[in-house]
């Protein structure tokens, strides 16, 4: 057997490999959430396949191994249908897989029984296929499938970030911070991922001599955002979905208010003692300055229900249980900034006793609430 010899990239992409594997172990076995775990457990047992099959072709392994031939190639149709079932299903420990969900997978099946006549071919005749391939001789059925990759991985790229986007506005129906729910990791990795993704669709029109390469790196590039998201994913805590029992908590948010709540049966006079009974309670315990406060949580203080309240927060104050909360916090900075006994402690301290959960959070906020930073508001009070 001639000796083997593998450039840093593939050695890269070997040792990548084995961690892949090891993750989709981890993540097989992992109680919490999994229906999402599981997914990605798969997932990751495609990109090492993905990656196995660059190594095989590098080392020359065809020639003595040529049933594995192909076995990664249509693995690119499955990373973004199983990245965006992972968002769907990590956003809400509810979520089962579906008969419909199936359907993100046909184009892969129809390309694997597209493919079958190649991969059924004996051992020599793989070698000669893979030679001619390497000619430029390819069929018909390459020249299709390789663009429905590239359409597949932009296509899902985008809609993974487009329903992350839209997970971030709903659960400010419940949540307080989202620094633990937002998946705004996931969001980055979605978002790096679409970019390399339109990087190959560019690379694959240019059509350059370097292609070839270029094609190493994408794959790695890749893999290794799928192995960053599995490697979150172990970090990520658990994201619950707040149901009351009667109605969901969360809905649409381009769902009409008045649809949305047309079955509660509260009534006016109730609704109206309820946000009374809010108000005072949020004047006088201030739930606000614990940085976990959630819908449910305040529901419970309350004695109603998380529905019942999320209803008087969006119909009677026109407000998300997010922006309402995060509003307390903020005037509470406010009236410390312009104490005088305040005046020498830091923002972050000010920040963290109000509840923020973080200094990019509570910027972020203070300054959709009052139009300033709050250094600037510092400094227009001591003015």
């Amino acid at each position: 057997m001639a000796t083997i010899t593998l450039d840093w990239l593939h050695v890269v992409a070997l040792l990548g490999a084995v961690q892949g594997l090891m993750l989709a172990g981890v993540l097989a076995v992992r109680r919490r959430n999994r229906t999402a775990n599981r997914i990605l457990a798969i997932v990751m047992l495609a990109s090492t396949i993905s990656l196995m099959s660059a190594v095989y072709l590098a080392a020359g392994w065809e020639q003595v191994f040529p049933h594995f031939f192909g076995a990664g190639y249509l693995m690119p149709l499955l990373f973004g249908p199983l990245v965006y079932l992972y968002a769907v299903t990590a956003s809400d420990r509810a979520r089962r897989l579906t008969r419909r969900d199936a359907l993100h997978f046909a184009p892969f099946v129809v390309a694997l029984i597209v493919c079958l006549p190649i991969y059924l071919m004996s051992g020599p005749d793989k070698i000669a296929f893979y030679q001619a391939l390497q000619r430029g001789e390819a069929p018909l059925v390459i020249r299709v499938i390789d663009p429905l990759k590239l359409l597949s991985g932009v296509t899902y790229a985008t809609m993974t970030l487009l329903f992350l986007r839209r997970h971030r506005a709903r659960i400010k129906d419940s949540y307080s911070s989202l620094e633990r729910v937002n998946l705004q990791w996931l969001v980055r990795l979605a978002a790096a991922a679409a970019a390399i993704w339109v990087l190959a669709v560019a690379l694959e029109v240019l059509q350059s001599p370097a292609s070839q390469r270029g094609d190493d790196i994408i794959t790695l590039a890749i893999t290794l955002l799928v192995y960053g998201i599995g490697y979150m994913a172990l970090r990520q805590p658990e994201i619950f979905r707040f149901d009351t029992g009667e109605y969901p908590a969360l809905a649409p948010p381009s769902e009409p208010v008045e649809s949305r709540y047309e079955r509660s049966g509260l009534s006016d006079w109730e609704a109206a003692a309820l946000k009374s009974t809010l108000l005072a309670a949020m004047e006088q315990d201030r739930p606000w300055q614990d940085s976990d406060l959630t819908l449910a949580d305040l529901a419970r203080r309350l004695s109603t229900t998380p529905h019942k309240l999320s209803e008087v927060l969006n119909s009677q104050l026109a407000q998300t249980f997010y922006d309402f909360v995060n509003g307390y916090r903020v005037r509470y900075v406010q009236s410390r900034i312009e104490s005088e006994d305040a005046r020498n402690l830091k923002l972050l301290s000010l920040a963290l006793d109000a509840g923020f959960a973080s200094k990019s959070t509570f910027n972020e906020v203070f300054k959709k609430h009052t139009g300033k930073t709050p250094s600037d508001y510092r400094r227009s009070v001591a003015a």
